[in-house]
């Protein structure tokens, strides 16, 4: 599916999804990654949600949001309650959701002012 917004500033949207990748900006990623207003991590190495370790999470914690939008190609994630609590001790909401709604959503946040990071995952499995 393609998004399209005005984006009048260096600000990082996502612009397109789809069929193993997203679109931020005229930037394509084809594999898991980090989206920040103002930063992208195209290198991120867990391939899917259930992959993820805490130690993989450094880069987001580093960017110190209020809220991370977790999106999978795949569907509604699962947050098994010890992923939770990795985002509750540090005081960040974690929202698990489908990849498109997950892009939409960061999308709006962020034009809204919002300190939120989209933690993405194109492929399916």
């Amino acid at each position: 599916m393609k998004l399209t917004m005005e984006n009048p500033t260096s600000t990082n949207l996502v612009r397109g999804y789809g069929e193993g990748e997203v679109r931020v900006g005229e930037t394509r990623l084809a594999a898991a990654c980090i989206v920040a207003p103002h930063r992208i991590v195209s290198d991120f190495r867990p391939r899917l949600p259930a992959e993820l370790q805490l130690e993989d999470l450094g880069p987001v914690f580093e960017l110190s949001p209020e809220i991370v939008i977790l999106g999978w190609a795949g569907g509604q994630p699962f947050m098994p309650a010890r992923h939770r609590a990795w985002f509750l001790e540090r005081r960040i909401a974690i929202e698990p959701m489908e990849l498109g709604a997950a892009c939409r959503t960061y999308n709006v946040l962020v034009q809204d002012g919002r300190d939120a990071v989209a933690l993405l995952f194109p492929a399916s499995a």
